[in-house]
Parts: C-alpha cells; sequence; structure tokens
C-alpha cells in the first residue's frame, strides 16, 4: 500500500454553516483519520465546504511544496484553483531548508526563499486569489523560543537549537519582512487581504 502524501491547509469559518462544518470535520479527523496527528482527506472538506475558506498554508503546503519541486503548470493551476487564498511567509520561517542543502538543493539562500513567495504572489495575481501574509505564530515573543527549543530537543530534533522566528509579529514587523515586493505589495498582503 502506497502512502498518500500529506500536506498542511488552513481551514477558517465564514459563517455559522462553516463553523458547524469545521466542527463536523474536526471530529471525523480526530476520530477516523488520526494516526499520531489528525488528518482530513480533501474528499471530505469537499463533501463539506460550505461556509468554509481554504488556504495553501507554509512551506508543508501542496501549493509550496508543487513550486518548489518545480511540478508542472498544469498541476500548479489545479492546486491554485483549488485554494480560495494563498499564503507566503517571512523569509526565516523557511530558513531550515537554506540550512539543510542536502534536503533542498534548489535553495540556496534567502533569495531562492524569496522567489518561491514572488511566484506565490504572481499566481495570486494571475487567477485573482487573495494573497496573505501569514506567520505560522508558535510563541509570543521572540525570547519564548527557548521554550520550543526544550520541547523540540525532547522530541529528538536534531536542529532544536536553530528555532525559525516563529513569534507573534506587529503589523510594522509583518509589513518589514515583505519590503522585498515592494511597499504597496507588502501593505496589500500584510493589511488589506
Amino acid at each position: 500500500i502506497r502512502k498518500m502524501p500529506s500536506y498542511h491547509a488552513v481551514i477558517l469559518a465564514k459563517n455559522e454553516t462553516g463553523r458547524v462544518n469545521l466542527y463536523r470535520l474536526i471530529s471525523e479527523s480526530h476520530l477516523k483519520y488520526f494516526s499520531r496527528r489528525p488528518k482530513l482527506p480533501k474528499s471530505l472538506y469537499l463533501e463539506y465546504c460550505e461556509g468554509l475558506m481554504i488556504g495553501s498554508a507554509c512551506e508543508a503546503g501542496e501549493l509550496y511544496r508543487a513550486i518548489l519541486e518545480e511540478k508542472p503548470e498544469e498541476e500548479i493551476d489545479r492546486l491554485v484553483k483549488f485554494y480560495d487564498y494563498l499564503e507566503i511567509q517571512p523569509l526565516g520561517n523557511n530558513a531550515f531548508m537554506v540550512r539543510d542543502s542536502d534536503k533542498y538543493p534548489q535553495i540556496q539562500d534567502e533569495n531562492d526563499l524569496m522567489e518561491i513567495n514572488r511566484k506565490i504572489v504572481s499566481l495570486g495575481e494571475e487567477y485573482n486569489k487573495l494573497v496573505v501574509a501569514t506567520c505560522d505564530v508558535h510563541f509570543l515573543n521572540p525570547e519564548d523560543e527557548v521554550y520550543r527549543r526544550i520541547i523540540m530537543a525532547g522530541k529528538g530534533f536534531k536542529d532544536a537549537d536553530f528555532q525559525a522566528p516563529l513569534y507573534y509579529r506587529t503589523t510594522a514587523e509583518m509589513l518589514s519582512e515583505f519590503q522585498y515586493l515592494g511597499a504597496k505589495k507588502a501593505e496589500e498582503i500584510v493589511i488589506t487581504n
């Protein structure tokens, strides 16, 4: 039996119907698909997607991975059409790719990470999809990374001492993170969208 890959996604409720459907998906994922982590087949999402929005998520999302792996344009097209909105994150969130050149040979430096984010922004423009700057927040303040480092070391992560800056950023900090896209685009993805 070939195990299908799993990807991250973000599901948001737009209204009361969406809230009920989101709860249904959460319950189903825990009761029927839980294996170390809750999972959710796309088919189940499609069955209960009324009132919901789905975002492309972080570097572990299907769209980001397809771009990283240079999948054919038809595959990228299919993925962009599936998601309601696209996400990009600060470069520091994905700095582990620069450090792990064996696993990510196509990522040499931050410029390569910027190019992936630019590609996602370009796809958003081409397909008329909102692109939103998100941060994958795991702790409140930058100095709180020490607690996540301890937890990850306890779980056996070899790179636990190289914590990504996954802290809660202010609007000004997020705008600063995306200045390489230009001030107008940074404002659009950080504030407007």
